[in-house]
């Protein structure tokens, strides 16, 4: 255990500001500058990379912001990893941490971010000794080979030690944390491109990548078919971006007041959302390791077929062979959702896609009521957990004596069913942006709004008085 103490205390970290407050300029800065730094990242080639097949992974990229195939190939998977498997550990009572003291919240840190360095050499050697992230074929059986995997696993695990360092410097220094940072970053630049760009589109060079100015290049072409395909993903992110908005913005509040303090009282905000975005998250993961999963057996069903004749049948009809990004057989065919709206647009739709489709959209929905309510369970949201929590700080409901089972019963009327029914909007909303075409992954949509909305709400608290009068007014 010494050992252990002796680690944690003497891990790198990143100095916090000697100030108690930080101004809204000085996080404003460090915030952009972060941000700046993992698009350079992004861009930066792994040195000797030849295959990338984690590319077709688009699922994948979007939940960790990762770039297949750069440095940052990790993106923030094993930061989320070790922080939800922590999470976990602690809110079952397996690993316990007194995260209301000093020492207890210094020694959860240390604890996550040995786990965090821990899944970034984990996942580098998984990425590229399963040959996710592969040397040229050329160098195979040669001992250049293994020298070559070998820089590989050192590039990748670089680009994860700087993202982990990059988000203890926006947590100190800027604003939230840089997973949602980076989160946010990465689906706003998928939207953005897909939204905007005049580039020619690799599949067909006529119209651009963008989907509006490919909107107005097909009018122009008297191409009406796709005009509506490009009009209709627009139209899906937008809504999907509103209602996201409008259920973030839905609470519950409890009145409560001070025992101690006549005539004084708050109101306990629950969120219809009350979860956030944890559930999809965690089902989005489950949905891309099936994937990833079934493209790896594929892969080695292909380079043994003659002795694999029960690997075969495994692969084929219980995990799926993966043929392209949007087919496959057994559960691959379930987890990727079709696109209804251009089927319907182009006349393709069919009794099979209907069926894909519902599947897809059942495995959400019910992924996400199930994750929502173990999140709630394990990471101390509870009836009971609040309950507790709220009598700590000295709260009460009004006109009933100071009894915490009188408080963890009041709760426990709201919070399981904004539990699940949280859980089933976040669930249907992410589906409905992947079967209609939005500009990006409905996870990826969901996860951005929640962050810049919960992004929003601390700026406007924090630093509505010392921020820039039009910046100030922007805000309100």
């Amino acid at each position: 255990m010494g050992i252990f103490t002796t680690i944690i205390d003497n891990l790198p970290a990143i100095a916090g500001p000697s100030q108690r407050k930080l101004s809204f300029k000085e996080k404003a800065k460090w915030t952009l500058i972060i941000l700046v730094l993992f698009y350079v990242l992004g861009l930066i080639p792994l040195f000797g990379l030849g295959a990338n097949a984690l590319q077709q992974f688009e699922f994948l990229s979007v939940i960790v912001a990762a770039k297949f195939g750069s440095i940052v190939s990790l993106g923030i998977g094993p930061l989320v990893t070790a922080s939800i498997v922590l999470q976990l550990l602690n809110g079952s009572g397996i690993v316990k941490f007194d995260l209301n003291s000093h020492e207890g919240k210094r020694k959860f840190q240390g604890v996550q971010k040995l786990l965090s360095i821990f899944f970034i050499v984990f996942e580098a050697c998984i990425y590229v000794f399963l040959g996710g992230l592969a040397p040229e074929t050329q160098f195979i059986g040669t001992p250049l080979y293994f020298e070559l995997q070998l820089m590989l696993v050192f590039q990748i695990f670089l680009g994860g030690v700087l993202v982990m360092f990059m988000d203890e410097v926006v947590s100190k220094w800027g604003f939230g944390s840089g997973i949602s940072l980076f989160i946010a970053a990465g689906v706003s630049e998928e939207i953005a491109v897909r939204a905007l760009s005049p580039l020619p589109s690799p599949t067909n060079p006529g119209i651009a990548t963008g989907a509006i100015p490919a909107l107005f290049q097909s009018l122009a072409a008297g191409d009406p078919q796709t005009a509506f395909i490009m009009m209709s993903a627009v139209i899906a992110t937008v809504l999907v971006f509103v209602v996201s908005i409008y259920g973030m913005a839905m609470k519950i509040e409890i009145p409560l007041s001070f025992g101690r303090v006549r005539g004084h009282g708050i109101r306990w905000p629950l969120s219809f959302i009350y979860t956030s975005n944890m559930p999809v998250i965690l089902v989005a993961a489950l949905l891309a390791n099936i994937q990833l999963w079934a493209s790896l057996l594929q892969k080695f069903v292909e380079d043994r077929a003659i002795e694999a004749g029960v690997t075969f049948f495994i692969s084929k009809y219980i995990f799926g062979m993966v043929n392209s990004v949007n087919s496959g057989y057994g559960m691959v065919q379930w987890v990727n959702p079709p696109d209804i709206m251009r089927s319907a647009i182009t006349g393709s739709l069919n009794w099979g896609l209907f069926w894909v489709a519902l599947g897809y959209l059942l495995i959400m929905i019910v992924g996400a009521v199930i994750f929502s309510v173990f999140w709630v369970q394990t990471a101390g949201m509870d009836a009971r957990s609040q309950a507790k929590q709220m009598m700590a700080s000295g709260l009460q409901i009004p006109g009933f004596r100071k009894d915490e089972r009188v408080l963890e019963r009041l709760l426990s009327r709201y919070i399981m069913p904004l539990t699940i029914m949280g859980g089933a909007l976040v669930g249907f909303l992410s589906a409905t942006a992947d079967l209609s075409g939005a500009l990006s992954r409905g996870t990826g949509i969901l996860l951005t709004v929640m962050i810049i909305y919960r992004l929003y709400e601390d700026i406007a608290r924090q630093h509505m008085m010392d921020m820039h009068p039009m910046m100030r007014k922007f805000v309100e």
